[in-house]
């Protein structure tokens, strides 16, 4: 995982050094609004991506609140759930139990706290377009927020 990452890493460095010697027109594009940019501690740029989604409650369970993935975060706000024995956040490319089962495991969620962020190493981000609040204990999926 970690060479995928910085062979990711590597290849988007190297599509940022040859787009800087396009041409003008092509460079006065605004950068899409899901992206930031940030320092690394050596000096070198690196492209954040950020998605979002608002929460929506599956099989008549109630979740609400918006969610803001990062390459090294997820953030819920204004995030509410029914309450479950084991609930979980996920990473998937769907809602239901097949898509949990192949997506990612984040961490445990409280479902009354309102703010919670998770930290992500190593995670490439851009290959999911789920969070999923799923109740491991019950293979149930409380709700989900697709991201855009």
């Amino acid at each position: 995982m970690r060479k995928t990452a910085l062979a990711a890493t590597a290849a988007l460095t190297l599509a940022l050094a040859l787009s800087a010697c396009s041409s003008p027109a092509a460079t006065e594009d605004p950068a899409p609004e899901s992206s930031m940019s940030q320092s690394t501690d050596d000096g070198t740029a690196m492209t954040m991506t950020e998605m979002t989604g608002e929460f929506m409650g599956l099989n008549d369970k109630m979740v609400s609140g918006t969610v803001t993935v990062s390459d090294d975060e997820i953030a819920l706000s204004d995030f509410s759930s029914d309450e479950g024995p084991d609930l979980h956040v996920y990473l998937t490319n769907g809602t239901d139990e097949a898509a949990v089962s192949e997506g990612m495991l984040v961490d445990a969620v409280s479902f009354d706290t309102a703010s919670q962020t998770f930290m992500l190493d190593d995670v490439d981000t851009s290959k999911y377009s789920y969070v999923v609040i799923h109740c491991d204990k019950a293979k149930a999926v409380f709700g989900a927020a697709e991201l855009s």
